[in-house]
């Protein structure tokens, strides 16, 4: 009998955004847990005193209508400052120790790193475009020249198809040609759109890019562990917008290099 088995959380983490955001998250959810049993508390303990706490000898509704009205009307129950102030203190000191972690995090995921290498992602109705830019460039007297564009590596990125799966592959997240990138190397990612909106998205790598027609959007990566990690166009772009799959094989610098060095 197949075995099924239900993801619940993150996927395991590949980079050191995706670790801060797991992170963030945890911290986050430690306060909600609190406010949740907090509140839980408040309204047991006011449901048991109207309701459980009035005249234990019978359950007649009129005795529990005469014993909030006698509350009422005693102002036992009143607005008081030093509680409205204590409620709305609070909150702001929770949103506070919310708040630090959570802007370190988008601070670290905006940082600009002289990457090592510069992959170019164009999104297609209904396929990926990729483009490693900097193998079209040798130096030349110190200087950075562009000797011919048939030198970078360029290659489309489609799905393969159900019928076409081998034994232990994935099904809609397959593709015919997988990115690679180094390991504990900077990588800037550069992606755009030809057609409509899509959106370049990793879970394991905390990445989730709009690709924009007209509009060039960066983003970073550094990828520390070798491995398959797969996503897919988080955007509803059309038609076939549930078969445009990512792919990206991470592997040590050598290696890299030598794939590098087959594909030109």
């Amino acid at each position: 009998m197949k075995k099924e088995f239900l993801l619940i959380g993150f996927q395991d983490p590949a980079s050191p955004v995706m670790e801060g955001i797991i992170d963030v998250h945890n911290y986050i959810f430690f306060y909600l847990t609190i406010v949740l049993l907090f509140v839980l508390y408040i309204l047991s303990f006011i449901v048991y005193s109207f309701y459980f706490q009035v005249n234990h000898d019978t359950a007649d509704i009129s005795n529990i209508v005469n014993y909030r009205n006698d509350i009422l009307k005693t102002n036992k129950v009143v607005h008081g400052t030093i509680i409205e102030i204590v409620w709305t203190a609070i909150p702001g000191v929770i949103l506070m120790l919310i708040a630090v972690p959570s802007f370190a995090l988008l601070y670290s995921m905006d940082e600009v790193i002289l990457p090592a290498i510069i992959l170019k992602v164009i999104g297609h109705q209904w396929y990926w475009s990729y483009e490693y830019s900097d193998f079209g460039h040798k130096s030349f007297e110190n200087e950075i020249v562009n000797i011919d564009g048939s030198d970078r590596i360029k290659f489309d990125s489609y799905m393969i198809t159900e019928t076409d799966l081998n034994k232990g592959d994935l099904r809609l997240l397959e593709v015919d040609n997988s990115i690679v990138l180094p390991t504990n190397t900077h990588v800037k990612v550069l992606v755009t759109a030809s057609d409509v909106l899509h959106s370049w998205a990793v879970p394991s790598l905390g990445i989730k890019v709009d690709a924009v027609p007209g509009r060039l959007s960066q983003t970073n990566l550094f990828i520390n562990r070798e491995g398959t990690f797969y996503g897919q166009c988080s955007e509803i772009c059309g038609v076939n917008h549930g078969f445009m799959p990512i792919s990206i094989i991470a592997v040590d610098l050598n290696s890299f290099l030598g794939w590098a060095s087959q594909k030109q």
